[in-house]
């Protein structure tokens, strides 16, 4: 027998969009099914309270333990994102597959650790299996089931009621709001962990230093300055044609001017060359000393380089010297950020 299913091209866009609509009211009422659960049930809001300062302790020393979280199916899919988000803002956390620790991956967890159950029915078997024996060893148990009187609920030290009135499927099965609200109980578990441990900017980046942020954040002038051979720089006795072949040579767009200490007493751009010319001056009767800049923008290597960018978008200037207790030590310009992606 042959079963004959409704298509896209048959079904109307009003009906499509009907289906979305209704999806989507039915996960935001997930929601804030939720949101009123820990805002008035008392019992509801000291379970979480007590689930952060379960993880706080178990993962700050001297126990240095860290979250598993676990769970069969879809709940496994949220279990694997909410570790991955507890990791990267600040709580050492891994997923460990339910049925794999079964065969040998419980070795992973120890009695210092916290172990976060995820199961909407709580009566996964898989977990169920393995949760005693994990007591028995001093591991703390937080269940996110939406069943409160669910086996694994019974079992937890702290409870987390994620249920809802019904899922989004039509068939009231395909785990839809369910797990909607249980990834997002989870960001508000990591949310809170992060503020109470004042897990700030900086410790974002450094667990996330191939990103943006973290390139901002952690780079510093130093990394990116331009130094040794690549320094653009004259004495101070040197004359107005070997500072513009200095500016040709090192193709930065200026060159600092030193004295015999490597300290900084100015600076000599290809812009004060150009007005130079404007004015149609006689090269040949100046010197250095009287058309170089004596007060220059600098910035000091140990400064963000996301520092840098902003003083050169304050000033107007393309190129900043890079100074060290008053010594001459690199010279950065708008390329040298946008090439490390700075900015």
């Amino acid at each position: 027998m042959t079963l004959s299913l409704p298509s896209a091209t048959t079904a109307s866009s009003d009906h499509i969009l009907d289906i979305a609509l209704r999806t989507l009211a039915i996960e935001a009422e997930g929601l804030a099914s939720l949101q009123r659960r820990l805002s008035h049930d008392n019992g509801a809001r000291q379970a979480f309270a007590q689930a952060v300062e379960m993880i706080l302790h178990g993962t700050m020393a001297p126990q240095h333990g860290r979250v598993i979280v676990s769970g069969m199916g879809k709940s496994g899919h949220i279990a694997r994102k909410m570790a991955a988000t507890l990791a990267s803002t600040g709580t050492p956390a891994y997923f460990v597959h339910p049925a794999e620790a079964s065969h040998g991956d419980l070795g992973m967890v120890t009695g210092q650790d916290v172990f976060i159950a995820i199961s909407n029915s709580g009566e996964s078997q898989e977990l169920l299996a393995i949760v005693p024996i994990l007591k028995r060893g001093g591991a703390k148990l937080i269940a996110m089931t939406g069943q409160p009187g669910s086996a694994l609920a019974k079992l937890a030290d702290a409870h987390l009621n994620s249920g809802v009135e019904q899922e989004a499927c039509p068939l009231n099965l395909a785990p839809t709001a369910s797990t909607t609200v249980q990834l997002a109980l989870g960001d508000a578990l990591a949310v809170a962990l992060l503020d109470v441990r004042g897990f700030g900017a900086e410790d974002f980046a450094r667990s996330h230093p191939g990103g943006a942020l973290g390139r901002k954040l952690l780079t510093r002038v130093r990394d990116v300055m331009r130094s040794g051979a690549a320094l653009p720089q004259v004495a101070a006795n040197a004359s107005l044609p070997q500072a513009i072949l200095e500016i040709s040579r090192k193709s930065i767009g200026m060159t600092a001017v030193v004295n015999e200490q490597q300290q900084l007493i100015g600076v000599f751009t290809d812009g004060d060359l150009r007005r130079l010319l404007e004015k149609s001056l006689d090269l040949s009767g100046l010197s250095l000393m009287q058309v170089m800049n004596t007060a220059p923008k600098s910035i000091a290597p140990e400064a963000l380089a996301a520092e840098a960018a902003e003083v050169m978008d304050r000033y107007k200037v393309n190129q900043l010297l890079v100074l060290e207790q008053g010594r001459l030590v690199g010279a950065l310009h708008l390329h040298d950020l946008m090439a490390a992606r700075v900015i």
